[in-house]
């Protein structure tokens, strides 16, 4: 699914003063940055969808069919990810499948990944339910039988989540099927404890890893 590029027809607009997401964004980049970067780039010029488009098609390559794709409606392959015929680009023409060591939290943590809920779209949340994970509300942890059992906690008892840059307040401690020392908690609430630190080569924040610590609530 991530190799195939359609334009969305964009839905009914709903609130008629509402600002698109490009334009939030290209007035947060003007003040924080400036007009423009390097002179090369003008942050004004991207308030058309159109020409974000265009600075994709000229930036990434695989994607130049992105440039008018408002005009033509055709959808495209990204070049060299239709992996339908099952043959990568490799001296074999095999798949490569590599294993990465996961560290183990240290002694009193959990790691802590953020995900979204089925009733959400990115940051919009439209519905309290998650019918993925069986949960009728947000405000939960979910951790395995082992960790609660470890951390002395019973089933939707509050707790407190702390990490390094700030803290969760009341939530319910649920038992979920995930792997021991590891547990679940919704974004965008969440984020309040992820770290500012990023990956060195991707810059992406570790919302899937974040070392916290889990304590019953006083009262």
């Amino acid at each position: 699914m991530f190799s195939f590029v359609r334009l969305s027809a964009g839905g009914a607009s709903r609130v008629a003063a509402a600002r698109s997401e490009v334009s939030v964004l290209v007035e947060i980049a003007r003040r924080v940055l400036g007009d423009s970067i390097s002179g090369s780039l003008n942050w004004s010029d991207l308030h058309s969808h159109s020409a974000v488009r265009n600075l994709i098609a000229e930036l990434i390559p695989g994607l130049e069919q992105i440039r008018d794709i408002d005009q033509t409606k055709r959808e495209f392959h990204i070049t060299g990810r239709n992996l339908a015929n099952r043959s990568f680009p490799t001296p074999t023409g095999k798949a490569k499948f590599q294993t990465a060591p996961l560290p183990l939290p240290p002694d009193g943590q959990i790691r802590l990944m953020t995900v979204r809920s089925e009733g959400q779209f990115n940051s919009v949340v439209y519905d309290e339910e998650d019918i993925y994970r069986g949960q009728e509300r947000r405000d939960v942890i979910l951790l395995s039988q082992v960790d609660l059992d470890r951390l002395g906690l019973k089933p939707d008892q509050r707790v407190r989540v702390r990490s390094v840059t700030g803290e969760m307040r009341y939530l319910l401690a649920r038992p979920f099927d995930v792997r021991p020392g590891n547990a679940i908690a919704y974004y965008p609430e969440a984020n309040i404890l992820v770290p500012r630190d990023v990956d060195p080569q991707s810059k992406t924040p570790g919302f899937k890893s974040v070392l916290v610590e889990i304590v019953p609530e006083s009262k």
